[in-house]
């Protein structure tokens, strides 16, 4: 993660050498990058979190974001200084009246879409709460270097430009310019048709959110990406009764076929102890892997060495064997998969639960949904029952504490005294001998003391015979249980997985009743979270616009591009297969953060050439041309800034790409979409909503204030 954070800083930096063509003014937002980090680290250390690789990814996450603002400062600077031909001093006090009102606004917007995070429960919000302390302080030092260092490098370190400076340069540069300023007079000859058939475009932006609704609901769900964390864990359970000597023949199988595969590096076998339960027919194994600079390929990932494994290994007739990933949060189960628990509910006793559990083992094997069924437990075992006639034994004198007392002493032992031995005190032990109960009739050749201190054989009255019962007990939450594990099958998520056990449950006999537990209950928490999270963060930037703006109509049509940018985050989602979890939820939100940004660097200035006495196509056009050059540099700065997360390999790369595809792909649409899109929505909702005169007045007040529009 550490390399990832490092190639993202380089990726920001080119970015911005790019536009700006000048080692001064590309440093000064470089400067902010540490700074902000500085802070962010303070800030967690303040916080109590540690850096571990949730807040690292957000890190990552937020760099193209910290420079946004310092970008803007020294855009507008610059623009100035090009188009007045001011002195830095004087450009950077008017560029920050014109853009103070639009940074304050873009950081208010950005924190309140992330503080809604920390507030969240259970393991999700743990996570949630990782990134909104990343993000938040990280976008706060930001504002705050863009609001105070920032203007006072560019007043001290910027040199005066002349006018059109920039098309003067020769060379890849000079051609870059050249090519940009077609693209951005191309850019407002477009907007300028769009604001004439703005009914038409309001059309197309409905049919644009049917689509995001349809897309939203083909997504798949799942609560963490499976990560290839270095290991696999092998559970090896033999039929119950089996001696410690199969189950060490069995893990000798399982360790010839591991100690040949290239991808693997060793591997430790325990007997007598497995996820399962415990007993001499049970083992694990655990089996560490190469490095993941070794294992590139993606045959050679933990999850596809585990399903070769277990194609071999079910070969072996007297032991089932299978092979698993560990889950994505260790504390939270003990392998990748779904963890089912089936509930006796209505007291219909162990062989009533076992049956159904059968029933429903049965079914969910026919299922092309799910793959790798397995009941996740001892099954029943032969056990010797004693039958003990009470009125013989009462008729001889025998009571229960001395029958117990002398089973316990023969099959187990009994402490008798101390004894002095060369000068040490040992203890006495006493116990049967192993020849002398080796078989059942042996037992009843034990004797009791009776009442009047006479031995009496148990067999003069007790029987023994073999029945079969359960080797372990499960309650969860109150009910006799049955543990479930599987996995979906290849092309389906884990909520698909998820909803099919549900399903098959809902057909099993009156009286059970099912939970999840573990990443599957998390999941389920996750999933119905999802919404009112979406829900807070859109009334939060709504809220904030409102309050910063004292208006409802610019929060507006600033909430109206959010669905451009939720539309990229969806189609990259799909297309790349990758599921809605907990990391999509996390850029879905930072897009609806981002995608707000774009649309107030324009209407921020719409508003207040508006003011000035424009009209509201003039002013929509004007704002559009003059902020689509630092809307173009800070989208892709920060998508750029993304792309080591988009490409990721190695440890944690699942959850880096499930971060970086949403991200990468709403910050493509929420752009390209929202430049176009963003005038209409201004124009028409200024249009419908014209505001108080007394709002219309602290408006034009605002604008001369700013100087938006006028030349000193």
């Amino acid at each position: 993660v550490a390399e990832t954070l490092v190639e993202a800083v380089v990726l920001v930096f080119l970015v911005m050498f790019l536009f700006l063509q000048n080692w001064r003014y590309t440093i000064i937002p470089t400067i902010v990058v540490p700074i902000a980090l500085l802070g962010t680290f303070g800030t967690l250390l303040a916080l109590g979190f540690s850096i571990n690789v949730l807040t690292m990814f957000g890190m990552v996450l937020v760099i193209g974001i910290v420079v946004d603002d310092a970008i803007v400062v020294v855009e507008n600077v610059e623009r100035i200084m090009s188009e007045e031909g001011l002195s830095p001093l004087e450009a950077t006090r008017k560029a920050m009246r014109q853009i103070s009102g639009a940074i304050i606004g873009v950081t208010v917007v950005l924190i309140s879409v992330f503080v809604p995070l920390a507030f969240f429960s259970g393991s999700t919000g743990n996570i949630y709460r990782q990134f909104s302390a990343v993000m938040v302080a990280s976008i706060a030092f930001s504002a705050f270097m863009a609001l105070s260092l920032t203007p006072a490098l560019c007043a001290t370190l910027l040199k005066p430009v002349e006018a059109g400076h920039h098309h003067e340069k020769r060379g890849f540069f000079g051609w870059f310019n050249r090519v940009f300023t077609r693209t951005a007079k191309g850019y407002e000859g477009l907007v300028s048709r769009i604001l004439r058939k703005a009914a038409r475009y309001l059309v197309i932006y409905g049919a644009i959110l049917l689509v995001v609704g349809v897309v939203y609901t083909r997504i798949p769900t799942a609560f963490l990406p499976q990560e290839d964390q270095g290991n696999i864990l092998v559970n090896v359970q033999l039929p119950p009764g089996a001696t410690q000597e199969r189950t060490l023949e069995a893990m000798k199988q399982v360790e010839s076929f591991m100690l040949k595969q290239p991808e693997v590096q060793s591997m430790v076998g325990v007997l007598g102890f497995s996820f399962s339960g415990q007993g001499q027919n049970a083992g694990i194994a655990f089996v560490t892997l190469k490095d993941w600079d070794e294992r590139k390929d993606a045959g050679q990932s933990a999850s596809a060495l585990a399903g070769r494994a277990f194609g071999a290994l079910s070969t072996v007739r007297d032991a089932f064997i299978f092979p698993l990933s560990p889950p994505a949060i260790p504390e939270l189960g003990t392998g990748s998969g779904f963890s089912f628990r089936l509930q006796d509910r209505a007291g219909l006793g162990h062989d009533a639960l076992v049956n159904a559990r059968n029933q429903m083992l049965g079914m969910a094997m026919q299922s092309k949904v799910l793959t790798g069924l397995r009941p996740d437990g001892l099954e029943d075992a032969p056990q010797l029952q004693i039958d003990i006639d009470r009125d013989k034994a009462q008729a001889l004198g025998v009571g229960f504490d001395a029958i117990n007392s002398a089973i316990s002493t023969a099959l187990g032992s009994s402490y008798v005294n101390d004894f002095p031995n060369k000068g040490r005190l040992q203890r006495v032990v006493v116990q049967s001998d192993a020849p002398g109960r080796m078989q059942p009739d042996d037992l009843l050749r034990l004797n009791a003391t009776n009442a009047q201190d006479q031995p009496v054989p148990l067999s003069a009255f007790a029987s023994t015979k073999w029945v079969k019962g359960a080797q372990q007990t499960v309650r969860y939450n109150g009910y006799p249980a049955m543990r479930i594990s599987g996995e979906p099958a290849p092309g389906y998520s884990s909520g698909a997985a998820l909803a099919e056990m549900e399903k098959l449950a809902a057909q099993l006999p009156p009286g059970f009743g099912f939970e999840w537990t573990g990443t599957s209950r998390e999941e389920k928490q996750a999933g119905s979270q999802a919404i009112i999270l979406y829900g807070f963060a859109v009334l939060a930037v709504f809220l904030c616009l409102a309050a910063l703006y004292e208006s409802w109509t610019i929060p507006l049509a600033v909430i109206l591009v959010v669905p451009l940018g939720v539309l990229g985050v969806l189609l990259a989602t799909l297309l790349r297969g990758y599921a809605n979890d907990v990391y999509f939820q996390v850029g879905l939100i930072t897009i609806i953060g981002l995608s707000a940004k774009n649309a107030i660097l324009i209407i921020e200035f719409a508003k207040d050439l508006h003011a000035q006495g424009k009209g509201l196509v003039e002013s929509a056009l004007e704002a559009a041309h003059l902020r689509f050059r630092p809307i173009v540099m800070t989208s892709l700065a920060f998508g750029l800034g993304v792309v080591p997360l988009f490409i990721a390999s190695g440890a944690g790369s699942a959850s880096q790409r499930a971060i970086g595809t949403g991200v990468i792909g709403g910050m493509i649409t929420g752009t390209a979409l929202a430049v176009f899109f963003v005038p209409v929505f201004f124009v028409v909702v200024r249009s419908l909503f014209k505001g108080s005169a007394r709002q219309q007045e602290m408006n034009r007040r605002h604008a001369e204030e700013a100087g938006v529009g006028t030349h000193d």
